[in-house]
């Protein structure tokens, strides 16, 4: 990421644009803070340490309400992975459409200013070429 002179850092604008729109939505900062949990080793170590004493201390062999419970987890976590997933890919889409829209603009741009330049070259031969020949 990039930073002004004054290190105020700059963000592309469909940056800007989505996190303020995920500031204004208590599901969406819900859903971020599970993700962003459920995405962490503290996540991992958590559970490891809740299971094995779940094995251990409350339930026998083969676990059937462990078992349960874990599988109800996992529905609910895939939920969560596939509503980054769909947040992500909002996010690439609306970044390319920008960069797109930018593109264009650079080209369209570049091709005015290189038919000024071929302009004021022609103009500027044909003067010399014509008081070279006065």
């Amino acid at each position: 990421m990039s930073t002004t002179t004054d290190s105020t850092p700059r963000v592309h604008p469909v940056t800007a644009r989505m996190l303020s729109q995920r500031a204004g939505s208590v599901q969406l900062k819900i859903a971020d803070a599970i993700t962003s949990f459920a995405g962490s080793m503290v996540f991992v170590y958590l559970h490891a340490a809740v299971f094995a004493l779940w094995m251990l201390a409350f339930e026998h062999s083969p676990w059937p309400t462990l078992t349960l419970i874990v599988s109800l987890e996992a529905i609910f976590l895939s939920t969560f992975v596939l509503i980054g997933q769909n947040r992500q890919a909002a996010f690439q889409q609306a970044k390319a459409d920008h960069d797109f829209v930018e593109s264009e603009l650079e080209l369209k741009t570049n091709t005015e200013l290189t038919r000024q330049i071929h302009t004021l070259t022609t103009e500027l031969h044909r003067r010399v070429v014509t008081e070279g020949r006065a």
